[in-house]
C-alpha cells in the first residue's frame, strides 16, 4: 500500500497517466488518498481532532472529501476526483476505481452502528453515481454513471438507474467480500 504500488495503480488504470513524475504532481485523486492514509492513522492513534482537520485541508485543495475513520484497502484509485465523498463507516476493498462526483453516503444521522456502504474488491463506480446506506456493493460489479444505488449490488453485476437496478449478472460461483468492519 505504498506509493510505488499506487503509481502503478493510476497508470494501470488511467490511460492518460505517461509517466510517474506526472502522477506525482498532477493527480488530486492520488494526493487526496495518500492525505487519507495520514489522516486515518492519526485516527487510528486517537488524534480524531488533527484528522478531521488534515482531511478538511485535503478537501480544500483537492475537493474529494474521505472521513478519516473510513476504511480503505490496496490500490484504491480516484479519478478525476472533484466531488468525491467517503462517509465515516464506509469500507473500500482493494482494486477499487471511483470516478468525479461518487458519494459514498449515509442514511440517518444514528451514531455507533454501520451506516455506510461497503465496496469489495474490484469495484468500478462511474461519474456521479450515489450509493447509500449500510449496502453491499460486491466484487467486481460496476455501477453506471449517476446511479442511485440503495440496495445490495451482487457480485459481477451491472448496476444503472435512480433508482439502481441490475441489468447485467454474471454467474459467480463463490461468495465473495470478506471485508468486515474492524471498528465503528
Amino acid at each position: 500500500m505504498g506509493i510505488i504500488s499506487d503509481i502503478k495503480t493510476v497508470k494501470r488504470k488511467d490511460p492518460a497517466a505517461r509517466n510517474a513524475l506526472e502522477i506525482i504532481l498532477t493527480s488530486n485523486g492520488m494526493h487526496a488518498v495518500w492525505s487519507y492514509r495520514v489522516s486515518h492513522v492519526l485516527w487510528k492513534l486517537k488524534l480524531k481532532l488533527l484528522a478531521r482537520i488534515l482531511s478538511g485541508v485535503t478537501r480544500f485543495f483537492t475537493g474529494v472529501e474521505i472521513h478519516p475513520a473510513a476504511q480503505i484497502g490496496k490500490n484504491f484509485m480516484i479519478d478525476h476526483g472533484n466531488g468525491i465523498v467517503i462517509g465515516e463507516t464506509t469500507v473500500i476493498g482493494n482494486d477499487v476505481l471511483l470516478y468525479h462526483q461518487v458519494t459514498l453516503g449515509g442514511t440517518g444521522n444514528t451514531t455507533g452502528k454501520k451506516r455506510h456502504p461497503t465496496i469489495c474488491d474490484g469495484v468500478m463506480i462511474a461519474a456521479g453515481a450515489k450509493i447509500l446506506g449500510d449496502i453491499k456493493i460486491g466484487s467486481k460489479a460496476k455501477i453506471g454513471a449517476n446511479a442511485v444505488v440503495l440496495k445490495d449490488v451482487p457480485s459481477s453485476s451491472t448496476a444503472v438507474g435512480m433508482p439502481a437496478r441490475v441489468i447485467l449478472n454474471e454467474k459467480v460461483t463463490e461468495e465473495d467480500c470478506s471485508l468486515a468492519r474492524k471498528d465503528i
